[in-house]
């Protein structure tokens, strides 16, 4: 099997955080029972099911609903949810030029709605790296918005401008986005 020889940009990206979920640091919130940290969570990001269903509504329409979701979990961040595209209602989205890189993931292109085809509204990895091959074209929305739910849980989106994780009522920060966080 050929290993892929990744880039030194990419290699000097993933070397570059300070905290990597093996240990908590000093300004995290100590969870409480029944609560998780997002300084737990590893950084090279894990990918991991999701048991509950994950839905994405535009006003009364509804994006998509999936049993099949996918989260990724990264160090100081909300999960991201990834939706198979068969679950998408594809017909109301358009994929757009624009392109960047995630020094985990790969390559992105974004997608979106139809109707407003300027603003992007989620995001996938057609060719992702390797690691993460698991997450080939699924598309991850950004929950600003959108309604968006976890089972019944409406999320509360994160507070960021690059960032679109979903935080829900069991996790706790602080999380990534913020002011000063770049490097966290």
């Amino acid at each position: 099997m050929k290993t892929q020889h990744l880039p030194d940009w990419v290699l000097k990206a993933r070397s570059k955080w300070e905290y990597r979920g093996n240990v908590r640091p000093p300004f995290a919130i100590e969870p409480k029972p029944g609560q998780l940290s997002v300084w737990d969570f590893p950084r090279p990001p894990a990918v991991k099911p999701v048991k509950n269903i994950v839905s994405v509504y535009d006003g009364k329409s509804l994006i998509t609903e999936t049993k099949n979701a996918l989260m990724v979990l990264e160090t100081g961040n909300p999960p991201t949810y990834y939706i198979p595209p068969k679950d998408v209602n594809i017909e109301l989205l358009t994929q757009m030029e624009k392109t960047s890189w995630c020094e985990w993931k790969g390559k992105a292109r974004y997608w979106a709605l139809k109707e407003n085809p300027d603003q992007a509204i989620a995001w996938d990895y057609p060719v992702p790296f390797p690691e993460y091959k698991l997450l080939a074209n699924y598309l991850s929305f950004y929950p600003h918005n959108f309604q968006c739910f976890v089972g019944d849980e409406q999320i509360t989106p994160q507070d960021s401008k690059i960032y679109a994780g979903w935080i829900t009522k069991d996790l706790v920060g602080p999380f990534k986005g913020q002011p000063g966080s770049e490097n966290w």
